[in-house]
């Protein structure tokens, strides 16, 4: 008589999907430090992911994947972690991770699609498999330091979220084209606790930024975090918005925006070359600075809360998070609740200072 004994695949693979480009291969490679021939580089061209391989010694493992067509769940079944570094316009790839019980993490920043992963929270409790969203800077960091700011107030009014970005750095084409094309978005934000219709670098506000680097004019960008912290922080009215470090960039770019010439990005040459421009725009500084301001009631008294982090490279940091996070969900396994969830409803800020090699320099501020 013969028994049938099924063994269960050891789930131990990191896929870090689009982990040859820019911050890709920072996740790899810090990730590869730690678990070594666990971590896999994948995407589309397999010959990137072979070079860069090669570059880590071996440490982080080629693999070609298509994320735009189907994935067999099977594929999935040794893979513990996949880390998203790329934008994607449907989840089909996520279901797939949710079958396998695959935990996920995504650095992208396009609302639209994280809210369609949200519908994913049941497949994911029902796998015991959970997808973070909103890793990163912004979102990441951002959603994190409302989530602080929060803390100390009974009852929170609104938090303006701005991120200063240097053009010293120079960052990757996904991340240019996402910029440009939301240059002209005109988006919904919550206001009082309804939504408003705004338009990408409009309504201009001045915003402090420490001693030294003073003052700034930051306008309204579509980051998702404002979208997100609304609802899973409670706050009636949340607004981010963008300044370069040069203010005279930052300035030209809303007088263009006042005069209609963003309209113009809808014709390809022109988009296309726009994002060829930012490429080589001369100066700046390669730099980041987050700043978060805050009100709300704490015992019956109006309290403003200033949060502030300044740091050298936006692109590293958010690698830095993104792979702080990974090692988080991949060493645990029952900590972290099951389903979807964006950064700020699973972790604190001090989480992932913890996790960090260096932490982020973040001075807060209460009046």
């Amino acid at each position: 008589m013969q028994f049938e004994t099924s063994v269960k695949p050891i789930k131990d693979q990191i896929w870090v999907v689009g982990g040859y480009g820019q911050v890709g291969q920072m996740i790899c490679t810090r990730l590869g430090k730690l678990f070594p021939g666990k971590v896999w580089a994948a995407g589309t061209r397999m010959n990137r992911a072979e070079e860069f391989s090669r570059s880590t010694g071996g440490a982080v493992l080629p693999l070609q994947l298509d994320v735009t067509k189907p994935v067999e769940p099977s594929m999935l079944r040794p893979v513990k972690l996949v880390i998203m570094c790329v934008d994607q316009s449907d989840t089909r790839f996520v279901e797939a991770c949710a079958q396998a019980g695959t935990d996920y993490i995504d650095i992208s920043a396009k609302y639209d699609f994280l809210a369609q992963v949200e519908q994913l929270h049941t497949k994911m409790q029902r796998s015991k498999s959970t997808a973070i969203l909103s890793v990163g800077l912004s979102p990441g960091v951002t959603n994190l330091l409302v989530r602080e700011a929060t803390m100390h107030m009974d009852q929170v009014e609104e938090a303006d979220i701005t991120v200063m970005l240097g053009l010293g750095e120079k960052h990757g084409k996904a991340a240019v084209e996402w910029t440009v094309d939301q240059m002209n978005a005109t988006y919904q934000v919550m206001q009082k606790g309804k939504p408003a219709e705004v338009q990408s670098f409009g309504d201009g506000k001045r915003i402090d930024f420490g001693a030294k680097l003073g003052q700034r004019k930051a306008y309204r960008f579509n980051f998702s975090d404002q979208h997100v912290v609304a609802r899973t922080l409670r706050i009636p009215t949340v607004s981010t918005r963008l300044c370069l470090d040069s203010r005279w960039i930052t300035r030209s770019m809303a007088i263009s925006k006042r005069a209609g010439l963003f309209s113009l990005l809808r014709i390809p040459s022109i988009r296309n070359g726009t994002v060829k421009a930012f490429g080589l725009i001369p100066g700046g500084e390669p730099m980041y600075a987050v700043k978060v301001d805050a009100v709300g009631w704490e015992n019956g008294e109006q309290i403003r809360v200033e949060q502030l982090l300044v740091g050298a490279k936006e692109a590293d940091a958010t690698a830095a998070v993104a792979a702080a996070v990974a090692e988080r969900v991949y060493r645990t396994e029952s900590e972290l609740p099951h389903g979807v969830f964006h950064i700020e409803q699973c972790l604190s800020l001090q989480d992932i200072q913890d996790a960090l090699h260096t932490p982020l320099k973040v001075t807060t501020k209460i009046t």
